[in-house]
């Protein structure tokens, strides 16, 4: 008995030990399944911090591209003008009509006919037709269907009415339509026609609505202004532009960037100052010379002879908040200068100092400059020309004209020496007889005329009150004529204010004979002056 109870107690422990091994079996397949997530994790966890790093990587060499092509862009300007047509001529602004045809697929095809079969009762068969039962019934259903027949062929009737009215309708919107745009083409064409010879003739709303048209079509990068005045003056063939250019903040600041895996970030690579300023003076010489470009080659009939251009920037003075418009660039060029350029292979900047271009010395930083020909008509009240000069006898006293004649004949002989020149209303001219407009070094622009038909001297009050309206009209130059003559303190005030020539009687009497062939007498003979001390 003994032993039959060793031997039950010698299988339980070995039941207990089976148990104990496969629970620890279970317990090192859970540990190496749990170590083999975890690894798993990790790896994924490494996987996705990798592909988090190549696309911040990514990220920052598309950045980057795309700022090498901004730049690349701003490089390429004037080259890009240069090559195929000009942005927009006369023969590409006509507009011509290609007709299209209506769809009628909606209405063309008709709804099918109602057929009595889809609506006729089955007659009666078999046995009740044998012997004539349900006939009646049969009639009664024949009679009614004949109704819903005739009902139906209505509708179609009604339909195919409908139909055929809509497709005439939409024939007759189609034709209108169609001689509408055609006329409209036609209209287009003939008033732009009537532009084509406008300009021909060389008149200025017509030559500057072209050459308006023109530098609008010009395309540029995006952040470019395209604003610009026009004037053509017919009686020289000059243009005057007056562009917009773009702010500083058109160079990227940026030269690429970078991505720092031990911080996580993104970091900008700077452009050196240095670099942004010579891509900016770069940019600014490049839309000039691409404009005064644009315009001649633009000008089929030659009638522009040349091209004056202010390049100003809109921003807001950093001193004083107020809106600002300075002048970067100025240039004046005729059409045979420009044309013996070879733009393609020019540096930008140096072409500019070849033609004797005004270029601020420091753009970058807004610094302005005075431009060749800053004028603007619109200050002064003009009024219509009278010819003074075919009404002169011989040998005419000028004091004895009187005032309006004698600032004609002023403004005549402006105009005699090459010159153009406008007289101003005589009420309210600010003191303004005369104004003149001349690329001439000597006047250097806009100049202010005033025109005193005295016989005795211009006190000095005169002087300085044209030198204020010089100021307050921002002119390049005050002339102040008179049939007399000015004091020593006057001389003395217009040397000392540099924009200022004062002509007295015998300069006025040398000016008219050599200009206008006349030969005049001013007025009386100015005092002895005494010698200075």
């Amino acid at each position: 008995m003994a032993q039959r109870g060793s031997g039950r107690g010698n299988d339980y422990q070995r039941q207990q030990q089976a148990l104990r091994r496969a629970q620890e079996q279970r317990a090192r397949q859970a540990e190496r399944e749990r170590k083999a997530a975890e690894t798993a994790s990790k790896r994924q966890e490494r996987e996705r911090k990798a592909a988090y790093r190549e696309q911040q990587a990514e990220q920052a060499r598309v950045r980057t591209i795309g700022i090498e092509h901004e730049v690349e862009q701003l490089g390429q300007l004037l080259r890009d003008a240069l090559v195929g047509d000009p942005p927009t001529t006369f023969e590409r602004r006509r507009k011509t009509h290609t007709p299209r045809a209506l769809d009628e697929r909606p209405w063309s095809r008709p709804e099918p006919s109602p057929r009595w079969e889809e609506f006729a009762p089955p007659e009666p068969g078999g046995l009740a037709a044998v012997l004539g039962l349900g006939r009646k019934r049969y009639e009664s259903q024949v009679a009614e269907a004949r109704v819903r027949f005739g009902e139906a062929q209505d509708r179609h009737r009604r339909a195919e009415e409908k139909r055929l009215a809509t497709l005439e309708r939409k024939r007759a919107e189609h034709r209108q339509a169609e001689a509408q745009a055609l006329e409209e083409v036609a209209n287009f064409n003939a008033k732009l026609d009537e532009e084509r010879e406008a300009y021909r003739a060389g008149e200025p709303a017509a030559v500057e609505a072209h050459l308006g048209a023109v530098l609008d079509a010009s395309v540029y990068p995006a952040g470019f202004p395209h604003e610009h005045r026009i004037a053509f003056r017919p009686a020289t063939g000059d243009v005057l532009v007056e562009i917009h250019l773009p702010p500083e903040a058109i160079v990227p600041t940026a030269r690429g960037y970078r991505y720092v895996k031990i911080r996580d970030e993104m970091t900008v690579l700077p452009r050196p100052e240095k670099e942004r300023k010579e891509i900016y003076a770069s940019v600014l010489a490049q839309v000039a010379l691409r404009t005064v470009h644009e315009v001649l080659t633009s000008d089929p009939d030659r009638i522009v002879n040349g091209v004056t251009l202010n390049g100003h920037v809109r921003t807001v003075d950093r001193a004083t908040g107020q809106e600002v418009s300075p002048c970067l660039v100025t240039l004046s060029a005729s059409r045979e200068q420009f044309g013996k350029l070879r733009l393609s292979q020019v540096d930008p900047a140096q072409c500019l100092r070849g033609l004797n271009a005004l270029v601020s010395p420091n753009p970058y930083d807004l610094e302005p400059i005075r431009p060749i020909v800053e004028f603007d008509l619109s200050k002064y009240r003009l009024m219509d020309s009278m010819d003074v000069v075919a009404g002169l006898d011989s040998r005419p006293v000028l004091v004895k004209l009187t005032p309006t004649e004698f600032e004609h004949l002023i403004r005549q002989l402006f105009e005699a020496i090459g010159m153009e020149a406008w007289n101003t209303q005589a009420s309210k001219d600010e003191g303004v007889d005369a104004v003149a407009v001349s690329k001439d070094p000597v006047f250097n622009g806009e100049c202010i005329i005033q025109a005193k038909r005295y016989s005795k001297l211009v006190g000095v009050e005169s002087v300085q009150a044209l030198a204020g309206v010089v100021e307050h009209k921002r002119a390049a130059k005050g002339v102040l004529i008179t049939t007399s003559w000015f004091g020593r303190a006057s001389h003395d005030f217009a040397r000392q204010h540099g924009r200022l020539q004062l002509i007295e009687g015998p300069e006025l009497k040398y000016l008219i004979k050599e200009h206008l062939g006349k030969d005049v007498i001013p007025g009386p003979v100015p005092p002895k002056r005494r010698p200075s001390r």
